[in-house]
């Protein structure tokens, strides 16, 4: 064989190898994409709001006195903030406490090899002002749904600025439980969300909410730390809100197994609405998650064709359901009526605007129906 020939044949030789593993490249960082999942938007976890104010100018020496939490956090990883979508655990098998160590509840137990250990941090990060009857707003980007989400709150009297997080620390105050994609709300940047209501009652000042989402297609457990101040009111979360990343997120991809059976039930349709009568309103009830014995339920309030300054709505059950939290109204029970009254950053409604409230409900046996609403302005 020649010279120049056998020099020929080891440079295709290695043109092969080379795109082969061009390819293969391609293909992983492709899975990671699709692996991605998603994050707390609102009020925003911490990686997820230093990438979401920062992302797009994280070399910017400011953030050191402007954002020092973040800037910590960006100078330990910054991947824990590119990679905002990806902070979860595998094989926990619900068992969140035993996985996660008091004061790594942040960093979900300093998983992925540490990548996210800055969010467990303890100092005086960014915090969103909300009121007590609130909901958190969960983005999954791969729309896998959940087995469950659950919503805590730190007791008062912990000070997020001075204190490490320990589960002893929390307190549940919102969950859901198993809610196919299906069921969220479809996002203009892709994937899905929902809204998560709690009631933090007695709650003022700093505190974290601490939010565990339980992904359906796998057994991967996702934990967020949002940093609040009660007092305010509830963020609007409108689907504008939602990501729109700036380069693609990679979560490390993770093996194929079938996801635990849930012994949910399914979702029953939402009741039918009628138009708003002229100078009055309407309601409509939508189911957005059921559980055995618990559901989330959201009530769409509508104006007429005038404005209104107030709104009442009666909310009549027919299979003795209860409602135990509420969000963005009012809400008390006698019997098998709820009432529930507008608060004041959703009172007043233009001719044919709308708005929603929330709440936590309760039900016995199987049946959970639709309510009968009636709406009134008042």
């Amino acid at each position: 064989m020649s010279t120049t020939l056998a020099a020929r044949r080891r440079a295709a030789l290695y043109a092969l190898i080379v795109a082969v593993a061009s390819v293969l490249l391609l293909t992983t960082a492709l899975a990671k994409i699709a692996d991605a999942h998603g994050n707390i938007v609102s009020p925003a976890s911490r990686n997820y709001g230093c990438w979401q104010r920062w992302g797009s100018d994280f070399q910017n020496p400011a953030m050191a006195t402007q954002d020092p939490m973040c800037w910590q956090a960006w100078q330990a990883n910054p991947n824990a903030m590119w990679n905002w979508n990806g902070l979860f655990r595998e094989g926990v098998a619900g068992n969140h406490q035993g996985a996660i160590p008091d004061g790594q509840l942040c960093s979900a137990g300093h998983t992925e090899s540490g990548r996210y250990n800055a969010m467990d941090t303890v100092g005086d990060w960014k915090a969103q002002s909300i009121g007590t009857n609130f909901s958190v707003k969960l983005y999954d980007q791969a729309s896998h749904g959940a087995d469950y989400i659950r919503v805590y709150v730190t007791k008062q009297g912990f000070n997020p600025i001075t204190q490490p997080l320990g589960w002893g620390n929390l307190e549940l105050v919102g969950q859901i439980g198993n809610t196919p994609a299906a069921q969220w709300t479809p996002e203009s940047a892709g994937g899905v969300s929902i809204q998560v209501g709690g009631t933090a009652s007695g709650r003022t000042g700093r505190h974290i909410v601490y939010t565990v989402w339980q992904a359906s297609h796998l057994d991967q457990s996702y934990y967020f730390c949002s940093d609040v101040t009660f007092g305010g009111v509830t963020p609007s979360q409108s689907p504008s809100a939602s990501p729109s990343p700036s380069r693609p997120p990679s979560a490390s991809p993770s093996p194929s197994r079938p996801p635990s059976p849930s012994p949910s039930v399914s979702a029953s349709p939402s009741a039918p609405s009628s138009p708003p009568p002229p100078g009055g309103c309407s309601a409509s009830y939508s189911l957005l998650g059921q559980w055995p014995g618990g559901f989330q339920g959201e009530v769409k309030v509508t104006a007429g064709s005038s404005a209104i300054t107030k709104w009442t709505v009666t909310v009549t059950w027919t299979n003795g359901q209860q409602i135990t939290n509420s969000w963005n109204a009012t809400v008390t029970t006698s019997g098998s009526t709820a009432t529930a009254k507008s608060v004041a950053h959703n009172s007043a409604l233009g001719a044919g605007a709308s708005t929603t409230f929330g709440f936590l409900g309760s039900y016995t046996g199987s049946a959970n129906g639709a309510p009968t609403l009636t709406c009134s302005p008042t």
